[in-house]
Order: structure tokens, then sequence, then C-alpha cells
């Protein structure tokens, strides 16, 4: 049977729907400038003609991109740090997380009040530069994985998750014998995917977009992911290796159409994994969400 609907319930609808249908395109419309930017000729974007449509389309931005070496270094360093990164957040979390979802832990009120109060206070710019500094880890990659291991705000939504995994599980498993550590690889891991797909996409976009730990940490240019290349071309004008070529006009005209082409670069793969893992992202925030 169909629902009569009110004229209010229909107009509420419409303006819902156009409203959102305008955010987005206000929301996509500044990425397709990009794209259709980056494949146009320089001169008229310099111009301003690119709006709509692409004009005289061609790929020379992308061909000097991909010959740049540290184009090329920091986009396999930026998916060295984000895989690495990610594994290496996904077990801390997660072995964090376990035994302070355990309703047996001594003290676990206590620990969960000190996890959160680094949420809200932390030692600040200058203390962590000296400990990284005193750790040896300056100018390393692990610069780049070990600062951030742990992200308190997801060890709290994976804690919530895995207390709505019925204790019943871990009661028959105990009384089978099975130690701690077996039920947490062959009960608990297998029930946790939604979880733990949805922490992947969020620590991988955060290390994938991370810049700022390269700023502070790094001074080798052959170790910076391609956010800080980005950075350095964008924010500051400066143009790497193989791209500081010309003079003049046709150098900016090079310049403007290679920023583009970059940022596509650097953008396209995480738009590549989002989809995949998007089926779980709403599963797992929702039902990690019901405790706190």
């Amino acid at each position: 049977m169909k629902i009569k609907r009110s004229p209010g319930s229909r107009i509420f609808d419409f303006v819902n729907v156009f409203f959102l249908i305008l955010l987005s395109l206000a929301c996509f419309y500044p990425f397709y400038v990009i794209i259709i930017s980056s494949i146009s000729d320089g001169r008229d974007v310099m111009r301003g003609a690119v709006t709509l449509l692409p004009k005289n389309i061609t790929l020379a931005s992308y061909e000097v991109v991909m010959k740049d070496p540290y184009i090329l270094i920091s986009f396999r360093n930026s998916v060295f740090y984000t895989l690495v990164g990610t594994l290496i957040n996904l077990i801390m979390t997660f072995l964090c997380a376990y035994p302070l979802s355990r309703p047996d832990l001594i003290g676990r009120k206590w620990l969960m009040r000190l996890m959160t109060f680094t949420m809200f206070f932390s030692g600040g710019m200058i203390p962590t530069f000296l400990v990284v500094n005193s750790l040896g880890m300056v100018d390393t990659v692990w610069a780049m994985l070990i600062p951030g291991a742990l992200s308190t705000y997801n060890m709290i939504v994976t804690r919530s998750f895995l207390q709505e995994i019925p204790e019943g599980l871990h009661e028959s498993a105990a009384l089978d014998g099975a130690s701690e550590m077996c039920i947490l690889t062959r009960i608990i891991l297998p029930l946790s995917k939604a979880i733990l797909a949805t922490m992947a996409l969020f620590y991988a976009v955060g290390h994938w977009n991370s810049y700022m730990n390269a700023l502070l940490y790094l001074n080798d240019k052959n170790l910076y992911p391609i956010q800080s290349i980005l950075r350095n071309m964008v924010v500051q004008g400066q143009m790497s290796g193989a791209m500081e070529i010309g003079s003049g006009s046709d150098f900016l005209i090079v310049d403007t159409t290679i920023k583009y082409a970059v940022i596509m670069v650097a953008t396209l793969p995480i738009i590549i994994v989002y989809p995949l893992l998007q089926k779980y992202f709403v599963k797992g925030v929702m039902i990690g969400s019901i405790k706190g």
C-alpha cells in the first residue's frame, strides 16, 4: 500500500534533495576543474578559458610528472608509509582495544581515563620533536610511522565494537581450553572485519594525506611523501628536479598545469581505495558507536 504523504513532507523532501545536489556540486566542481585543467593546454588555463570542458587536450603535464624522479620517489614513499603505517596502526589499536574491552581486566576504568586524557592534552610539538630526535628517528622512515602509531579515538571506537561481541563466545572458547591469543586470532578477529576495514580506511587516508610529520622530522628529500612535494609546489611555488625547465611565461604555464597533474596523481589512489572499503564504513562506525 502506498502511504499518502502530506504536501509539507513532499516540499521538505524536494528542498532537502535540491540542497544536497547543490552541496554535492559545490564539492565536486573544484575537483572537476582540476581534472580538466590538468589535461588542458597551459595557456588556456592561464587565460581562465577552462571552465566546463577541457581546451586543447594534452597529457604533457602528466608526462613531465612521470619523468620527475622526486615525484616517483615520493609516490613510492607514500605507498610505503600508508601500507606499513596502516598495518602498524591496526595492530596497535587492536592489541590495545581488546584488553580494554574485557570486563575482567584489572584497572580497566583507570586505564581508559588515562587513554582518554591523551585525546585532549599532549606534550606539544617541541617536546614531541625532542622525543623523536632522542630516539634517533629524525630523517628515517620511522618518524613517519611510530609517533602516530595509535589513535586514542579509533581505539575507543574499536573497543566499543568489541564490547558488542557476545561474551558467551569468549566463555565457550575458554571452557574448551582456548588461550586468550587463540580466542583473539580465531574468534574475535574474524568477527571484526567491519571495524578493521573502517579503521584501515581512517588510518590509510590519514597516512596518505599526511605531510606535517615530514615537515617536522624529515630533511632528506628522498624520504618525502607525495603530499610534501605537493605542498612545496602549491604553497611555496617550488618545483622539483626535472620540472625546473624553461623560463618566463612558458615556465609559468607549465608550472600551473603540472600542479594540477600532481594533485591528481596524489588524490587518485585514495579515491580508488575508498569505494572498496565503503561498504564496511557505516557498519563499523555505527556498531562501534553504540557504547561509549
